[in-house]
């Protein structure tokens, strides 16, 4: 667990392995930032996500100056331990160059797989939360990311996020997330039931492998709806590509008609979760 968990462990066994990451460096304290000033902007983040996702609500913070890299690194400290806080270059583009392996992994290999693009997220840059996931199929996605699971004899569901650098076209490793993701539903809408089939191996019953089917969406869209209409106001979306999201969308995150309950106490309880996310910035 500790190669997913810290992505100072993750990128270095990447490296080992000649998996692509993002450019990425340690500090350990703020008067060594002089070096990378040239390289501006840059992305503070967390090496362990606990400590400074729960006390910020941010996944990483952009320093476009000399004088905010300082500023944010010693903000950084006071939240994680300084051998958690990284420095790493930011990889252009928003949530559309980002894309997600999904899989059930056992014995070296995966089982059922799921690749998807997240077209839209919130925040746009650093995205805490995908609004609209589509389904792809991308070989370099599977092959990269079943290098490393392999590596370290991996075993149950697990999302690992890349990005894709418009810069060299190569998709660079981010995250691995040892667990379930967000938009696991839309497994099921493209053919695969992640739980079903994690569950069904517990009880040493075997079930089909399964490769998702592309093109398939996943929307929240309580959240969606006003990421979509912020990204048409900068000109980002337009209205047909709008529209053409909602008819791919075969998966709702929370809507269900046979049990609306959820949906309707997520929409009273949104005033008091944007409170919440807006005291913690």
């Amino acid at each position: 667990m500790k190669w997913a968990w810290n992505k100072n462990n993750t990128y270095a066994l990447a490296e080992e392995l000649g998996i692509p990451c993002p450019q990425t460096w340690n500090v350990s304290c703020v008067d060594e930032l002089a070096f990378l000033d040239s390289k501006l902007p840059l992305a503070i983040k967390p090496a362990v996500k606990e400590n400074f996702f729960y006390a910020t609500g941010a996944k990483a913070w952009r320093a476009n100056t000399p004088q905010q890299l300082r500023q944010l690194f010693a903000d950084a400290v006071r939240q994680a331990s300084v051998e958690e806080v990284m420095v790493q270059e930011i990889i252009p583009g928003d949530g559309q160059q980002q894309f997600s392996f999904c899989a059930f992994f056992k014995d070296g290999k995966a089982h059922s797989t799921l690749m998807a693009r997240r077209l839209r997220q919130y925040p746009r840059e650093f995205g805490r939360a995908a609004t609209y996931v589509e389904s792809v199929d991308i070989p370099e996605l599977e092959e990269l990311s079943e290098r490393f699971l392999q590596a370290i004899n991996f075993y149950g569901l697990v999302e690992i996020e890349f990005k894709r650098d418009p810069r060299d076209g190569q998709y660079k490793l981010l995250d691995v997330n040892a667990r379930t993701w967000g938009f696991h539903g839309l497994g099921q809408a493209a053919g695969i039931d992640f739980p079903l089939i994690l569950f069904a191996d517990q009880l040493g019953m075997d079930l089909e492998s399964r490769r998702a089917e592309p093109g398939i969406g996943w929307m929240r869209a309580l959240t969606d709806i006003p990421v979509a209409a912020a990204d048409m106001m900068r000109g980002c979306l337009n209205p047909s590509a709008y529209l053409e999201s909602i008819r791919n969308t075969r998966a709702e995150s929370v809507f269900c008609m046979k049990d609306p309950l959820p949906s309707l106490a997520e929409a009273i309880l949104l005033p008091f979760l944007l409170l919440m996310k807006h005291s913690k910035r």
